[in-house]
């Protein structure tokens, strides 16, 4: 039968699928709308699981605290391209999956995806995320997400972009200092607050490779535990907040700046967009011609 142009506008518009999609399901449904955007939605979540396989390495780091700073959120939804994280539809779905964290507050990544996705919306997270993969046509994750909670201090946050983000617990409401730190985290990328703090296993890795070039010199022992020892205390002033020099003013540390400031910091998160994930090497042309041919 024919398929009139303004049939298939009205179907590409409510679903969001490409216009050949909509043509080939309408002459499937004989031009019966309602009927085509039920089997679209049955034909789109076994798209979506067959996409769910496809590295998502790329994505956005969104972000944002209570007005009274007591509360804080940060997420990480990743999808497959970065022309894709910088649409407006998922830029949407992000936004919308954060709102519902500071609101909801899950207990972990299931419980999250099991809620609805707005208030208006009782789709649940989960259930949107696997619509959004067959409109936009990419693998898309929701990866992870943290919330931030403190009585007595603040709850200090910096973006870099969407790229990566910054929560920081301070144990006092100095809103600016908090950034302040939140920002340097952002650029320096500490390991752990202070050394204490700092995982054995790194340490003694550290250790390993220090005492294997120390010994390689020919000294003493007591010099060669001298030179690793010298080169610890350096890694790990590199290594941790409070040793590291503040990025707005190298002439102080960071401890040195939250003591001065009668406060410190009880925790914090960096989130980095793909961090951990091996991205796969794809030529993009063939990419786009895959998609083309309905791969």
């Amino acid at each position: 039968m024919e398929i009139s142009a303004s049939l298939v506008k009205e179907l590409r518009e409510r679903t969001g699928s490409g216009l050949m999609e909509c043509k080939k399901t309408l002459v499937e449904t004989k031009g019966d709308i309602d009927a085509a955007i039920e089997l679209m939605r049955k034909s789109g979540l076994a798209k979506a699981d067959k996409k769910a396989g496809r590295i998502a390495a790329e994505g956005i780091i969104a972000l944002c605290i209570s007005d009274d700073g007591k509360k804080g959120a940060m997420v990480e939804v990743n999808c497959e391209t970065d022309f894709v994280a910088k649409g407006d539809a998922f830029v949407a779905f992000v936004n919308q999956v954060l709102d519902r964290i500071i609101k909801s507050q899950p207990k972990d990544l299931d419980a999250l995806m099991t809620m609805p996705l707005t208030g208006g919306d009782s789709r649940p997270i989960n259930s949107a995320r696997q619509e959004l993969i067959t409109k936009i046509g990419e693998n898309i994750n929701v990866r992870r997400f943290v919330l931030c909670t403190t009585s007595k201090g603040v709850i200090g946050a910096y973006s870099h972009g969407t790229r990566i983000g910054v929560l920081v617990e301070l144990n006092n409401p100095n809103t600016v200092l908090a950034k302040d730190i939140a920002m340097h985290i952002a650029a320096c990328k500490p390991v752990a607050i202070a050394e204490q703090d700092v995982p054995a296993g790194i340490l003694n890795k550290e250790k390993e490779i220090y005492t294997a070039q120390a010994s390689e010199s020919g000294k003493p022992a007591a010099i060669v535990e001298k030179m690793v020892n010298g080169r610890l205390r350096k890694y790990l002033a590199e290594i941790t907040l409070q040793g590291q020099p503040f990025v707005k003013d190298p002439d102080t540390t960071v401890g040195k700046l939250l003591k001065d400031a009668g406060t410190s910091v009880c925790g914090f998160y960096r989130f980095e967009a793909g961090e951990g994930i091996e991205k796969r090497d794809e030529n993009f042309a063939e990419e786009v011609m895959a998609q083309v041919r309905g791969a």
